[in-house]
């Protein structure tokens, strides 16, 4: 796990020191770049994909918000009456989810700034992680997986990077003109390797594609495990 461990590092690094103003105000409905403004839309659209896979019911559900970031995916599964385990790697993002969410939830949510998949958090009824393992490599996403299969007893609703030809350029570039404010780069990946790792590491459930968001500079693809 030295891998993931160094990906780790790296992420809770940028997110902490480099770009936490840039991603509190791309969450928010402040005014951005167009850019920006793409990958937005492109976030919130794939943040409704993932939530559409849970019942719209979540009362007395367990979940864990893997990567929950500024927390607004964990709001909406508050507010359908999930007890939500709200897990992040960088403590400044914990700390605006924990702002922004509405004083009547407070006893919904726990918050956990630390490592996503941490056993302590114990057991779920159900586990999302939106764009936080999009920096992973394959055998790392599938070890995960394996542990997150017996804790879980419903679906793990994931993202990953798609191996498109526009991502695949950007992914070059990425790594021939790195910058230091630029975010760890993504990994992409094919289904069919995904699924390999998955089997190699021993998960049981069947890994299959829900559907992908792209939205100018935003490409994600929506996974599901679900038994």
């Amino acid at each position: 796990m030295l891998v993931y461990e160094q990906t780790r590092a790296r992420i809770e690094d940028y997110f902490d020191r480099t770009a936490t103003k840039t991603w509190e105000r791309l969450t928010s409905d402040a005014p951005v770049s167009r850019i920006r403004e793409t990958v937005r839309m492109g976030r919130d659209r794939m943040r409704a994909l993932i939530l559409s896979r849970l019942p719209d019911d979540l009362s007395g559900v367990r979940v864990l918000d893997a990567g929950c970031g500024a927390g607004p995916a964990t709001i909406e599964m508050a507010q359908r009456g999930a007890h939500v385990v709200a897990a992040d790697i960088s403590p400044q993002l914990i700390d605006i989810a924990k702002r922004r969410l509405p004083r009547k939830l407070h006893k919904k949510v726990q918050f956990h700034a630390g490592d996503m998949f941490d056993k302590k958090l114990g057991n779920f009824d159900a586990i999302i992680a939106m764009d936080s393992m999009i920096y992973y490599a394959a055998d790392d996403i599938g070890a995960h997986l394996a542990a997150l299969e017996s804790r879980v007893s419903g679906p793990i609703v994931f993202t990953v990077a798609p191996r498109t030809p526009a991502l695949m350029a950007m992914w070059y570039a990425g790594k021939a003109f790195p910058r230091s404010d630029r975010s760890p780069i993504m990994i992409p990946h094919a289904h069919p390797a995904l699924v390999k790792a998955a089997h190699q590491n021993g998960v049981r459930r069947m890994l299959r594609p829900v559907d992908r968001i792209t939205s100018g500079f935003y490409i994600s693809e929506a996974m599901e495990l679900r038994a």
